[in-house]
């Protein structure tokens, strides 16, 4: 409790309606609720809850499911929204049984890297809305921090003029945010070229790069790739293709894109760029940030508000975007 008032006090946290109970025991835990009455209960951490019917220890698989159980008849019955906070192994999942993600109504994830400021809140599993939605928040001496705008975060520290350098709007649920994309591409040095990829599907990367070497002429297979979603974040929907895409071939000719480019679309195996969703959120957020040239797939064009001194670039193939976006 000292602990907690020593915490409370740095972040400047008071006030009447935070009650604190220090307590494992469910059954105390339940006639508290009962007396208090509360808006939304937190229960830090679901591992160290025990319920005094069942025998075995607390955080095991019995203790968790019983727990857990009584926790969402609590919820439930009394229209109380309950947070469960549980462990996570050093891979990222939650710890302890898997059960405990089927019973519970909403999952979601806090992540974020030890090297960095932000943090993610991530949604995996939400019964009542989607899955795509993130909230991202920096970490602060008085803790953290909502970020209104993180498109300008993850763009605010990118080289004007550098070479495997793209920008990419990628939508996050419905919110649009945008993102660069760092490419570094050399000679191999052994036999196997590497390809490794941070903050999006290595698969992913591979493909890319065989349809730039079968549809663009492209000789990758000799090259170490190194790939990057710059800031922590991860991306994995098809409209990061063509970003991709771009960003390798300008690390491999060596030559920079504009600044105030920015590219959106899904890549085919044949080569084609295919149309991506909500194409008219993503241009308004690129525009909102200052971009100049927004290239499109030619089948997102149509009947929809193109912002003031915006040039949209409809692409559709391959070929025909790196040689608007990178001219010889």
């Amino acid at each position: 409790m000292k602990q907690t008032k020593l915490r409370a006090e740095r972040l400047l946290v008071t006030g009447d309606n935070l009650y604190v109970y220090a307590e494992t025991n469910l059954d105390a835990i339940q006639q508290t609720i009962q007396q208090v009455k509360p808006d939304f209960v937190i229960i830090d951490s679901i591992q160290t809850v025990y319920h005094p019917d069942v025998t075995s220890a607390a955080g095991s698989v019995s203790q968790v499911r019983e727990c857990t159980a009584e926790l969402m008849r609590i919820a439930k019955g009394g229209n109380i929204a309950v947070f469960i906070v549980g462990h996570v192994t050093k891979e990222g999942a939650i710890a302890g049984p898997r059960m405990l993600e089927h019973m519970v109504d909403t999952v979601l994830y806090f992540e974020g890297e030890r090297h960095h400021a932000y943090r993610i809140l991530r949604a995996v599993k939400n019964r009542f809305g989607s899955t795509n939605e993130i909230g991202i928040f920096e970490m602060r001496d008085i803790g953290l921090v909502e970020v209104a705008n993180p498109s300008e975060v993850f763009l605010e520290e990118r080289l004007d003029g550098a070479s495997g350098s793209t920008v990419v709007v990628s939508m996050e649920g419905t919110r649009p945010i945008l993102v660069e994309i760092q490419a570094l591409i050399s000679p191999t040095m052994f036999g196997n070229a590497k390809r490794m990829a941070t903050g999006m599907d290595h698969n992913k990367v591979s493909l890319i790069m065989a349809v730039l070497e079968k549809r663009v002429g492209l000789l990758l297979q000799n090259q170490d790739a190194y790939l990057k979603a710059a800031g922590g974040v991860k991306l994995d929907e098809p409209a990061i293709d063509l970003a991709v895409a771009v960003s390798i071939a300008s690390s491999y000719n060596d030559k920079p894109t504009k600044s105030t480019d920015c590219f959106i679309g899904e890549i085919g195996l044949t080569g084609e760029i295919r149309r991506v969703s909500r194409i008219e959120q993503r241009v308004q957020e690129a525009a909102k940030l200052g971009f100049k040239r927004i290239f499109i797939p030619m089948n997102n064009q149509g009947e929809w508000k193109i912002p003031k001194d915006v040039s949209i670039v409809g692409v559709s193939t391959l070929s025909d975007a790196l040689n608007k976006a990178l001219p010889k």
